[in-house]
């Protein structure tokens, strides 16, 4: 219950920061509404094996902190059992969410950066009827004009209170208009469609603006062009990866194999953080735990990053074996501390 509970903590303050950043996005006009529930799913992905493995660790930390806080480890202890004893149930606790990491990491977070870069792309190719915001100025993708309308009705093509300015051969234009639709010719072309409307063209300054009013006004929509941009390696699938044994791709590959990995050790690294000293404090532990997490994940991303600019190739082996000599290290400090005191006891 206690890892349910963390996870489900962490998961809210993920969705929620998402959330206010995608809904932000859409307030702007960058993103349709429809594309924020897309965006946010898929970010969600992305985003829980490392909400999994910080989970194990609290969940495990937080329960071993309160056995020492209720006196059950003392039981433990009395009982003639070492702490090593404890590996055996965290590692069968830890083993399905490691696992399940691992499959998220290798497998399920490359195809939700696919199913993100193809949606972006798909949005970044939207006309700029399609992506107008109702009550802005906005300036079109060709930045060759500035238009703003009063409401849009998408399902429809239709616009109301239009006001478009460009600027054609020196010469100011100005178009304002009631009503607005979209059109598509036979070959393919768009166009929007105004109604009912004025156009103002002239150089600011001089007096010799040209006025023509019209029951109908055609400009033409272009679709922005999408750029066709490179693969990134985080996107490519572990079997790609594999398969072209690039530097950048080998540094990728470790990357997610180090999520799994580095949930195992936290697993274990929990077990000796969790001693609760009582003329100390109980959450000083707590804040340790969360240091040294903030550390290891900070070197596995630099050990990463070296390895894709090809500065050093034991990065990626070098922060674990640091994190499993430190994790050995604080068992046995714990294992002779509670030696020391039976022995103590025992001639006393």
């Amino acid at each position: 219950m206690m890892g349910i509970f963390v996870f489900a903590i962490l998961l809210g303050i993920i969705v929620f920061t998402q959330l206010v950043r995608l809904l932000s996005q859409s307030v702007s006009g960058v993103l349709l509404v429809d594309d924020v529930l897309s965006l946010l799913w898929l970010g969600i992905i992305y985003s829980l094996p490392v909400v999994l493995s910080v989970s194990l660790f609290l969940s495990i930390l937080i329960s071993l902190t309160r056995s020492y806080r209720d006196s059950e480890m003392v039981v433990w202890f009395c009982s003639g059992v070492g702490l090593a004893r404890w590996m055996g149930p965290v590692l069968a606790y830890a083993a399905p969410v490691i696992l399940t990491i691992a499959f998220l990491s290798l497998v399920v977070t490359p195809w939700a950066l696919t199913q993100e870069a193809e949606l972006k792309q798909k949005l970044n190719s939207r006309n700029d009827v399609s992506t107008a915001t109702p009550g802005t100025f906005r300036e079109s993708k060709q930045a060759d004009r500035v238009f703003f309308i009063d409401n849009v009705d998408v399902g429809q093509g239709r616009v109301g209170n239009v006001f478009v300015q460009s600027v054609q051969h020196g010469k100011t234009g100005i178009i304002v208009a009631n009503e607005g639709l979209q059109e598509t010719m036979p070959n393919g072309d768009r166009f929007l469609v105004m109604l009912n409307g004025k156009r103002y063209e002239g150089i600011p300054g001089q007096r010799d603006f040209r006025i023509v009013e019209f029951e109908r006004y055609a400009v033409r929509i272009e679709d922005a062009e999408a750029r066709q941009r490179p693969v990134s390696h985080k996107a490519l699938s572990t079997l790609e990866l594999l398969q072209n044994r690039s530097v950048q791709n080998m540094a990728e590959f470790e990357r997610r194999l180090s999520m799994p990995i580095s949930a195992l050790i936290l697993a274990l690294l929990a077990v000796p953080l969790s001693f609760v000293n009582p003329r100390v404090g109980r959450s000083l532990n707590l804040i340790l735990a969360l240091v040294i997490y903030m550390i290891y994940n900070n070197l596995i991303s630099v050990s990463s990053a070296l390895e894709m600019q090809g500065k050093t190739n034991i990065g990626f082996w070098g922060v674990h074996i640091l994190m499993l000599a430190l994790t050995a290290a604080l068992f046995y400090k714990r294992i002779t501390v509670f030696s020391m005191r039976r022995l103590v006891r025992r001639n006393t």
